[in-house]
């Protein structure tokens, strides 16, 4: 058993111990706590709680929370459809759940790596998910990713975009690497990262004819988000070009191309998630190792602040 593979076990054992801790403390009882992540009134937000899936009040979220059963190492929701990473266990590899809204299990995916990100599309229809292959960070030399998508309606499956042609190239790059997508409205089009001859290029793909275009007027940025209104991608963009000095959220006008850098100046390596038109969310770790989301307005403006204590992985909850 390799080195990597005996922390994360060690890990997902500790952390289940305090996940369930953290069940009782909400006053969520755990058969109650995992009908439904929409529990509870009003808007919610779903995260990890040490890497159980819970959901909190939009209106409250350093509040209460609910707390499932259901464990993921990185999770997204969108119209009733959750996506959940499972982290590697004792005696499998990791894999995809996509589930709905009552946490009922609607298909699995196997999956060979380690859970980094995953997104699903505004109509709940199409699901995304990157792995690391090889290495654990981004900015390291020699990493690797996988990156797939699966259209719950039809059953396409689409193993790793490596599979796509690159609109603009005469043959594959050897060293390309795809992570961080995030679909449009129409469930075809979708922004990724794309990673070769050391650097990255935010991308559009096209699901339907198999193919990636990268957009080379922004390079050495990552994570795309796109918002709810379809204008603005927020994405990691490397502190002058270069990934080694970190990342500083910032925002991308699709219509005018202009970049806002937000408030946040700390470097945040996480795929942000919108909130709201006007919010956006995202994972800063601890010294301790523990994890907070915090958020900071699109626009610029404002400062950041801690919107769920002790939480990683924030999506909304649609509500119906």
């Amino acid at each position: 058993m390799n080195n990597r593979l005996l922390i994360t076990l060690i890990a997902a054992v500790l952390l289940g111990g305090v996940a369930v801790g953290y069940t009782v403390l909400s006053g969520a009882p755990p058969e109650e706590a995992a009908h439904s992540v929409a529990a509870g009134s009003g808007p919610r937000l779903m995260v990890l709680t040490n890497g159980t899936l819970s959901t909190v009040s939009r209106t409250d979220p350093a509040g209460p929370r609910e707390v499932t059963e259901q464990r993921c190492d990185r999770v997204y929701s969108a119209a009733g459809t959750i996506s959940c990473l499972r982290p590697v266990g004792a005696l499998k590899a990791g894999e995809l759940a996509v589930l709905d809204r009552g946490l009922k299990e609607l298909k699995t995916v196997p999956l060979t790596g380690f859970p980094n990100r995953t997104r699903v599309s505004a109509s709940g229809r199409m699901v995304a998910w990157t792995l690391f292959v090889d290495g654990h960070s981004y900015a390291a030399n020699g990493f690797s990713t996988s990156t797939g998508i699966l259209d719950t309606k039809t059953g396409a499956l689409v193993q790793s975009l490596e599979e796509f042609t690159v609109e603009g190239m005469p043959q594959r790059p050897v060293d390309v690497n795809y992570w961080g997508v995030t679909f449009t409205a129409d469930d075809n089009r979708f922004y990724a990262t794309m990673s070769t001859g050391g650097h990255r290029y935010l991308l559009e793909g096209d699901f339907a004819a198999r193919t990636v275009r990268p957009l080379t007027d922004s390079d050495n940025v990552e994570c795309p988000s796109l918002s709810p209104d379809g204008t603005r991608i927020a994405y990691k963009a490397a502190v002058d070009g270069d990934p080694q000095k970190g990342w500083r959220v910032s925002v991308l006008d699709l219509a005018t191309r202009a970049v806002t850098p937000l408030a946040e100046t700390r470097s945040v390596d996480d795929q942000p998630a919108w909130i709201d038109d006007r919010t956006v969310a995202y994972s800063l770790q601890r010294d301790d190792g523990s994890n907070d989301v915090w958020s900071v307005p699109a626009d610029g403006s404002g400062a950041p602040a801690v919107l769920v204590p002790e939480a990683s992985s924030p999506a909304p909850v649609d509500q119906r």
